[in-house]
């Protein structure tokens, strides 16, 4: 293997992201010590952002080697990516832009 291979396997380099980028981030850093203190508690309230049409008996039942997360309860993945937001009054937002191969262009709401 030559030495400027060798190099790539062996990077250290980080990039952090500028101080503009970070402050309009949607989750802060502070997010993973409030996920290590009490897991259990940190994902029930980033589901509860969901909608369920029936909700969890149980966040997680862990028998190892199987773990069954919200136990007991009901959602639509569909209803949570669209129908909510729709009913919402964000439907008229631009969900797509397409643009196909001779140039024609959509915009799909």
């Amino acid at each position: 293997m030559t030495e400027s291979l060798s190099n790539l396997l062996s990077e250290t380099r980080t990039f952090p992201p500028s101080k503009e980028f970070s402050d309009s981030a949607n989750v802060k850093a502070s997010i993973y010590d409030e996920a290590e203190r009490d897991r259990l508690a940190f994902w029930e309230k980033q589901a509860e952002r969901l909608h369920w049409f029936k909700k969890w008996d149980q966040v997680l039942d862990w028998q190892p080697p199987f773990a069954k997360w919200f136990v007991g309860g009901q959602l639509n993945a569909s209803y949570n990516a669209l129908d909510r937001h729709v009913l919402e009054g964000r439907g008229d937002r631009v969900a797509f832009y397409f643009e196909g191969e001779p140039g024609d262009t959509r915009t799909i709401t």
